[in-house]
């Protein structure tokens, strides 16, 4: 089989992004933005982008921030509450200010504090999401104290997301970031209203990576990485090319100094080599004829959007990936740093 020297691919999109606000949004924007045309904005700001009118001003801010004559459009969500009026949330998705609605069960992530403290409340919201045809967005874990943390996202799929697929049939679930391959098989045993995102963390990464040689705060994140069998899982149900499965990064900046701490925050900044990590990935798995699809066609199938008129090519090449990114101000240390990736994107 001949070399692949070059990999022109139409412009992606990514389902799962952390743009974060002020200073540091103006910072990381600009690496989503160069090479996707669009991207899921996660709610979890401080406080949460929990209203339509919350997700409209925030888009504004995202837009403001956005380098001159960058194309690139953020797809608003509303952090659901115990208090969401769905009311609101579907008269944001009918106007276009909302794509979807995130479900963080509290403090099951950074900045989840105002999360879904009870679950089986939602029905009204569910309801009438599913009636507008609007994505519910999950992180599936579940935060009991007594639940070991590497197991958080398969016993979430037993206690929740096998009920909420059941009892709301007709509703579009994103199962986000999964982790494990009890995800897998629970995507891969629904319908094709229930799809999910994977990171390119956690197709390079297995729980090793944090604990080997030392505590490693930078492949600290959340869902926490898992056993290698777990990894392997990933990687085969991302370069099937089942339409189900579809790019998500879950970028999360967080400040080195906050990072390298007593308490470290949970969060990888992948997103100014993302394009290049995954292709490391498909390529190793002898999958790049498939990174197309899960990498700009998969998403916006499932989503109901038009997919991407433009390309965006890779190249065969050595890439050195900085220790650390200052991002407008705060740095920051990237995913892969200090490795050197074989693909670059051309600009």
């Amino acid at each position: 089989m001949a070399m692949v020297e070059t990999l022109t691919i139409r412009r992606p999109d990514d389902w799962h992004v952390h743009l974060r606000d002020g200073e540091v949004l103006k910072g990381v924007l600009p690496h989503t933005a160069r090479q996707f045309a669009r991207a899921i904005v996660m709610p979890n700001l401080s406080p949460p982008v929990a209203t339509t009118a919350g997700a409209a001003a925030y888009r504004e801010r995202i837009l403001a921030a956005l380098p001159e004559g960058v194309d690139f459009t953020p797809l608003m969500t509303a952090y659901l509450t115990d208090d969401t009026d769905p009311a609101d949330l579907v008269r944001g998705h009918s106007e276009g200010v909302l794509t979807a609605a995130k479900l963080y069960p509290a403090h099951a992530t950074t900045g989840s504090a105002h999360g879904v403290t009870d679950i089986a409340g939602l029905g009204p919201v569910l309801e009438a999401m599913e009636l507008a045809g609007m994505p519910l967005l999950v992180h599936g874990e579940v935060t009991d104290a007594d639940v070991d943390v590497f197991d958080r996202e398969a016993v979430f799929i037993e206690r929740h997301l096998k009920r909420i697929v059941r009892d709301f049939s007709g509703l579009k679930l994103v199962f986000e970031h999964i982790t494990t391959e009890d995800a897998v098989g629970f995507v891969e045993g629904t319908g094709a209203k229930v799809a999910a995102t994977i990171t390119p963390q956690h197709l390079h990464l297995n729980r090793n990576a944090m604990l080997v040689g030392g505590i490693r705060p930078h492949a600290y994140c959340l869902p926490v990485a898992k056993r290698e069998k777990h990894r392997l899982a990933l990687r085969k149900a991302a370069t099937s090319g089942s339409p189900k499965y579809f790019l998500g990064t879950d970028t999360a900046p967080h400040a080195k100094h906050l990072k390298e701490a007593a308490c470290g925050c949970a969060g990888i900044f992948n997103a100014p080599f993302a394009l290049e990590s995954y292709a490391a990935v498909f390529e190793e798995e002898g999958a790049l004829d498939r990174f197309e699809g899960f990498a700009s066609e998969h998403g916006p199938l499932f989503y109901g959007l038009p997919l991407n008129e433009g390309t965006i090519t890779l190249e065969k090449a050595e890439v050195e990936v900085p220790e650390v990114i200052d991002a407008n101000g705060t740095q920051i240390v990237p995913f892969h740093a200090g490795e050197v990736l074989g693909w670059r994107l051309l600009a």
